[in-house]
């Protein structure tokens, strides 16, 4: 059936296989059948496939998967690489694969899974603190020291369920000041505000401006935490908006591309509202 890229039936042979079962068939296969088959399950059994694999196999499979989707980005007939990897794969295994990449890699790969361009999956980190609701303040405390380095800030950690859903966000200074032996669940409010990862920046530069945030988790359609955008990234969007709009003041309608590239003929267009008023102006 992979020969044949009879991928339909490939599901439909697997869709009552047990979780545990399939993860034992992937592990067993070559890189590239490992990927095949992991993407044609359906999300709910892929995300159970990948929590039975164990670290070393989840590794694994998340390096073919990057490879795979690297060689669509290259490949004029690519095109089921070039699909939304990150809206199939389970949320768990599409933030280790992000996490794993470089910035330019995560740049390149956000484009090439699925994210649209002014999205805010665009502008997200995945490197982010995330505890549950059972830990005590001590234990969080402890997971920081270990782990808070690789964070993109520290001023918010975020309370997730055994399934990556995110289920409260709690400000730093309520750890600091609770008793050590206070379970994460007595500072939780549940109250929290969220960017969806398909939301426009725009959108996003708003919901910042009426909240007055400095971070903002951002969850996928089932409500699963996948990253954070910070003020900082909100800054180069509210540039961006400004100077488009200062284009739009002096030449009527804003430029996609730099003077020196973009056509004389869109060029002339795009200002030749202005430029006339300039010219009877000057009569």
């Amino acid at each position: 059936m992979i020969e044949a890229r009879d991928f339909a039936a490939l599901r439909e042979v697997f869709r009552e296989w047990a979780p545990a079962d399939l993860a034992e068939v992937i592990v067993d296969l070559p890189e590239d059948e490992q990927v095949i088959i992991f993407r044609v399950l359906p999300h709910d059994l892929a995300a159970d496939v990948f929590e039975y694999l164990d670290f070393d196999a989840q590794q694994t499979l998340l390096r073919a998967i990057g490879s795979r989707a690297s060689r669509g980005h290259s490949e004029r007939d690519g095109a089921d690489d070039r699909t939304a990897l990150l809206e199939e794969l389970p949320s768990a295994a599409a933030r280790q694969l992000i996490r794993s990449l470089t910035p330019e890699e995560r740049r390149v790969a956000t484009a090439l899974l699925g994210y649209p361009e002014d999205s805010v999956g665009r502008l997200m980190t995945p490197d982010f603190i995330a505890v549950r609701e059972d830990w005590t303040v001590q234990q969080v405390l402890d997971y920081i020291r270990e782990h808070g380095q690789d964070s993109e800030t520290l001023n918010v950690i975020y309370v997730v369920d055994d399934r990556g859903k995110l289920i409260d966000d709690i400000r730093m200074r309520e750890f600091l000041l609770k008793p050590l032996t206070s379970p994460v669940r007595d500072l939780m409010e549940k109250t929290f505000i969220t960017l969806n990862v398909t939301d426009s920046q725009r959108d996003a530069l708003n919901i910042f401006r009426k909240y007055d945030r400095t971070v903002l988790p951002v969850i996928d359609s089932t409500g699963v935490l996948l990253g954070i955008v910070t003020v900082d990234d909100m800054l180069d969007v509210a540039e961006q908006e400004a100077t488009e709009e200062f284009q739009k003041f002096g030449g009527m309608e804003a430029l996609e591309e730099p003077y020196m590239r973009i056509p004389l003929w869109r060029m002339v267009r795009k200002r030749a509202g202005w430029l006339i008023i300039c010219f009877w102006g000057k009569c």
